[in-house]
Parts: C-alpha cells; sequence; structure tokens
C-alpha cells in the first residue's frame, strides 16, 4: 500500500507521517518510510540523532543508479541518462518490491530500528550548496517518482511518503501515485486551504483523499474543520506529551502514547487498508503514462533530445501480478 502525507509547511504532517510508520512497525507490518520533501525531518521524527539523520544517504544523489537499474533490459528505453521522473516501465523494466533487497535499497536505505522491529528508511537529501540557484527540488523528488512508477506492492506492506509541503506535489504526476492521501489541517483558514486546492486537483483524478486534523484543542476546533472540509475529515489529533517529549529527545515507549491519539492511528490504519479495495492498476498505469507525456511534451524531449513518448509501451499495465516476472539483472 502507498500512503501520502500532505499538508502545508508547520501542520504537523511530518510528525504524523512518522507516528503512523511506528503504528505500522507496532503491528509488524513491512514498512519503507521516505522523506519526500527537501527539509528533512523524517529521520529524526523517528527517533535519529542528528548526525545519524544527516547522514541519511540523498536518494538524488543516486538517480543515475535507480535509473539504470529499473531500466533493466527495456528496449524502448536506449540508455539511463534517456530516463526522466515520469518514466513508466515497460517489459524488460525492473521492478521494485518493498521487501525485497535490490542495488537501490543498498545505496539508498538504511535500516532503523522501531518498535522492537525493523523499517527502511530513504530520503531524497537536502538541497546542497553546488544546488543553490541552478536546481529545482524535483529533481531531487524525481527519484521518489520513478520508484512509485515502478513499485509493485501488495496489501500487508506499505510505503509511506512524507509529501513535500503545501501544493507542490502538482508540479508533477506524484500525487496520483498513492492508494491513499491524507492531508494534514490545523484548525485555521490557512490551515484548510492546501485541502481545497488537494481537493480539486485529487477530483479530477480520482485520488482518495482524507482529511486529519491536527493541533485540535476543542470540540469548536473539530466543528470548524467539519464546516470547512465536511464528510472529509476523518480523524483529529490532539496535544501529545509523548510528541514533546519526543521532540525534547527524550523518547518514551510507544505504548505510551495517549489512547485518543492510538485510536486515531487505527482509524488510518483502517482506511488505508480500506482503499486496497479500490486500486484500479489500469487507471494507475493510465495516469502515469498521461503525466508522462506531458512532461515528455514541456520539457523532456527537450531536454534528454528524445522522443520519450516512444518510451510508453501500449500493452504493458503494472499489477500485483507481475511481480514474479520483472526482469533479472542483467550480467556485470
Amino acid at each position: 500500500m502507498k500512503i501520502a502525507f500532505v499538508g502545508k509547511g508547520g501542520s504537523g504532517k511530518t510528525t504524523l507521517s512518522s507516528l503512523f510508520v511506528r503504528h505500522l512497525a507496532a503491528r509488524g507490518t513491512p514498512v519503507v518510510a521516505v522523506d519526500a520533501d527537501i527539509n528533512q525531518h523524517l529521520g529524526a521524527a523517528l527517533g535519529l540523532d542528528d548526525s545519524e539523520a544527516a547522514g541519511l544517504p540523498a536518494m538524488g544523489a543516486h538517480l543515475p543508479l535507480i535509473k539504470e537499474y529499473l531500466r533493466g533490459s527495456n528496449p524502448r528505453i536506449a540508455s539511463a541518462d534517456k530516463m526522466i521522473k515520469t518514466t513508466p516501465p515497460g517489459e524488460g523494466s525492473r521492478l521494485l518490491r518493498l521487501q525485497e533487497d535490490n542495488p537501490v535499497y543498498d545505496a539508498c536505505a538504511r535500516t532503523v530500528a522501531l518498535n522492537g522491529g525493523d523499517i527502511r528508511l530513504l530520503a531524497t537529501g537536502p538541497f546542497t550548496e553546488s544546488d543553490l540557484g541552478v536546481a529545482c527540488y524535483h529533481s531531487k523528488t524525481g527519484a521518489v517518482e520513478l520508484m512509485l512508477n515502478h513499485l509493485v506492492d501488495s496489501r500487508e506492506e506499505f510505503m509511506v511518503v512524507d509529501m513535500t509541503a503545501g501544493s507542490d506535489s502538482f508540479a508533477s504526476g506524484m500525487f496520483t501515485r498513492f492508494d491513499m492521501t491524507f492531508l494534514v489541517a490545523e484548525p485555521t483558514r490557512k490551515g484548510v486551504s492546501v485541502y481545497r486546492q488537494y481537493k480539486e486537483y485529487a477530483r479530477d483524478f480520482g485520488v482518495p483523499l482524507k482529511v486529519v486534523g491536527n493541533k485540535v484543542q476543542s470540540g469548536d476546533d473539530i466543528d470548524f474543520l467539519r464546516q470547512e472540509v465536511g464528510d472529509d475529515l476523518l480523524v483529529t489529533f490532539g496535544h501529545s506529551d509523548w510528541v514533546r517529549a519526543m521532540e525534547k529527545g527524550r523518547p518514551r515507549p510507544f505504548a505510551e502514547l495517549e489512547e485518543d491519539n492510538s485510536r486515531s492511528l487505527a482509524t488510518l490504519y483502517e482506511t488505508a487498508d480500506a482503499s486496497y479495495a479500490l486500486r484500479d492498476w489500469e487507471r494507475y498505469t493510465r495516469q502515469m503514462v498521461h503525466f508522462h507525456l506531458r512532461n515528455a511534451e514541456s520539457w523532456g524531449n527537450a531536454k534528454t533530445g528524445a522522443d520519450l513518448a516512444a518510451q510508453v509501451d501500449p500493452s504493458f499495465v503494472l499489477h500485483e501480478d507481475r511481480r514474479e516476472t520483472a526482469a533479472a539483472p542483467q550480467p556485470a
């Protein structure tokens, strides 16, 4: 299952995505957590110290390796440098699985011990001094989009992505890559402004969307959110002494999280799990191709010097049944 947490900066989406990851880990559910925000905070929220968080490999720095691995023996892709962030898989492409070992995870993922189990953590990487003034953050998050395009996942395994702040993810097709999107909103006018933008785009592309109220202090706060977002409001989270202790570097056992916040996390899981029944791999593949063709025409063809529309394999549909049919690694 592919789950996104979105929201305006400061809404608490990183905190809530980290709590959801912890909830999954406590259930014994396999989890890959991805920090897709260039303001890298997910590692710290999952308990890494400053040096450990700073030492996470940057996916953006390994983009050539990621492209070469995913290209596999796909005859429609002449070389890895002809791939862009939206390139879809086809026959011969290597597909990713959440629980396998592969060169992409070896280079980009780190194992984090959490609640008695292990999760994999990946990060896009922050801006570096060499990026300033010459690169945009989409060059970083493109690695995540490519992975999502090539990922075949099943019900009882999760990729949880802490997305870029605000509505920036609409700059690509990445917002359509998820089984469920949880939009974190504070009970303020600014807090629900991103919801209105996201709702419009989500409706156009059939993206499942639920609002998670955060920093809720009273019944009036809940009434405000319900008035603004209606039935899209799923659950709310209030003040948490457990989270405050974590932010102070004084972690407590996850079992001590407040009961009402634990119930809200259980509702997030139940909602995400229920979305499995709505999966439509043909639509997923069709949307993937749609955004690839748009990106190819607007900038990709000019950048690569190739007709990227030719990368589309018209007979290929990504699906769980392809879990055992990905191309085998080529000999060195």
